[in-house]
């Protein structure tokens, strides 16, 4: 299973990737872990929310087809729903049987396109406040390797 974290930002400071690099070196190598960065649209003095996150909504859904046919798609959205790392980690032992690759998506400055979140097929909420978008990839990271060492049986989770 491939898994891609899609997200719409900016290039972010090192000590963001530091994180990113670090949970993702720990990340079983058949789960195929790669971060896909999308340029944010043009926020100009006009700028108009609805038309920017349509325009990165084509850049996501983009990056989401490159993954191949039918794609699991969980969209990073504050008001989805709030996973336990040990719900995540069931999910993804279901997940990794059958055969779709996985696109984590977390959306530019003005959130998600309505469109792009209903065809999710999953909305995950790391918490009801609103999290800076460069933690949000490092927290998603860590899950990742937190379900999958609660997958493996390691002792790194302890409840």
């Amino acid at each position: 299973m491939k898994v891609r974290l899609i997200t719409v930002s900016q290039r972010q400071p090192e000590w963001i990737a530091a994180g990113e690099r670090e949970y993702a070196r720990r990340l079983p190598r058949e789960w195929s872990f790669e971060v896909v960065e999308l340029k944010p649209a043009g926020r100009g003095r006009n700028a108009v929310a609805e038309r920017l996150r349509a325009e990165e909504a084509e850049r996501i859904r983009g990056a989401i087809g490159k993954l191949g046919r039918n794609p699991r798609v969980v969209a990073l959205d504050e008001v989805g729903v709030g996973w336990s790392s040990q719900r995540l980690a069931d999910n993804l032992g279901s997940w990794l049987h059958d055969g779709r690759d996985l696109a984590l998506v977390i959306g530019g400055a003005d959130g998600l396109e309505p469109a792009l979140l209903q065809a999710a097929d999953h909305r995950w909420s790391l918490s009801a406040a609103t999290l800076p978008h460069g933690l949000v990839r490092i927290v998603v990271a860590e899950q990742l390797y937190r379900a999958s060492t609660l997958l493996a049986g390691h002792p790194y989770h302890r409840a």
